[in-house]
């Protein structure tokens, strides 16, 4: 029996249900490939995974390897049409039971792209889910055009950072709400305007065709105020009120992000376009999973946290 080391969630709590483990290395079903993890991003979803708490998973489908997305290469494919050879590089966003805090992982085609030429391994397994998170809130739920005006809450964490770049890039106006210490980080993503949350308000900015809430609670109430009519107001935590966007006729709704493929294929050319850059804040051994998961939740970190996997 083929094994490998994995991080597995027993039950749900704290960061200390953790466990590297030695486990069956899995196998590769139709249309899917088995993948050698070279990195493994590390995102907040992880964490309120891990507590139980959002994407719910009933507790009888656990342990769980958690770890949305990876980047690495192909040992073993059941998908002969998929465009991938057996040692080709790969990174990918993963669905919710194949983690990829794993040396292994199973990775269905349709979630796999080539990854951007120019990024190291952990730059590269840094970019699926938060990109992901930041293209679709941008282009598929708030419909974003070039010309048109949009504020970022939180620009300067993993998926921010991704959004004031993207935002930027297809021709858009970007305002973002950042900490002190990140007004000048936002500023060099292509920001027009970055904001201290923490010493000045949005309030008077604006209006904007499009608010992407990354931060949610009051934040996303005074949001309101700054939309233009019309507009939208997208968010990847709480709901919106349905009728605040009724008094100003917008489209308001919160968003699960998608694996795709297709739209990694797409962020790889901004990429190595050389018009998007990835942001690495720190990077963590695999038996370290538990101290990454820490610090993701108390350090603030700028950018994204990755898991190093193997040599």
């Amino acid at each position: 029996m083929a094994t490998m080391k994995a991080i597995r969630i027993h039950q749900f709590g704290g960061p200390e249900q953790l466990e590297l483990e030695t486990i069956e290395r899995p196998v590769a079903d139709v249309g899917e490939m088995l993948v050698r993890v070279e990195a493994a991003g590390v995102n907040p979803v992880d964490g309120k995974t891990r507590e139980g708490k959002f994407p719910p998973i009933p507790a009888g489908k656990l342990p769980i390897t958690p770890g949305r997305d990876i980047y690495g290469e192909v040992v073993a494919s059941c998908d002969a049409a998929n465009g991938f050879e057996i040692g080709d590089k790969l990174y990918a966003m993963l669905d919710l039971f194949h983690g990829g805090y794993a040396e292994y992982a199973v990775v269905s085609s349709a979630e796999a792209a080539r990854p951007p030429e120019r990024l190291s391994p952990t730059e590269a397994a840094a970019v699926p889910l938060a990109a992901l998170t930041a293209w679709q809130g941008l282009f598929i739920h708030g419909e974003l055009k070039a010309g048109q005006t949009v504020l970022i809450h939180g620009g300067s964490g993993g998926v921010g950072h991704f959004a004031v770049q993207f935002a930027h890039a297809k021709g858009a106006r970007v305002t973002t709400t950042v900490s002190g210490a990140d007004v000048d980080f936002a500023l060099s993503l292509g920001a027009e305007r970055a904001i201290d949350y923490q010493n000045e308000k949005f309030e008077g900015t604006g209006p904007y065709d499009l608010v992407l809430d990354l931060v949610g609670g009051e934040t996303q109430a005074r949001s309101w105020s700054v939309l233009k009519p019309g507009g939208a107001l997208i968010s990847t935590l709480t709901e919106p009120s349905p009728e605040r966007a009724a008094e100003l006729r917008a489209r308001a709704r919160r968003y699960m992000t998608e694996p795709s493929g297709s739209q990694l294929a797409e962020i790889a050319d901004l990429i190595d376009d050389g018009k998007v850059i990835v942001a690495v804040d720190t990077i963590f051994e695999l038996r370290q999973a538990r101290r990454a998961q820490e610090y993701q939740e108390t350090g603030h970190p700028r950018g994204k946290i990755v898991l190093q996997i193997g040599e």
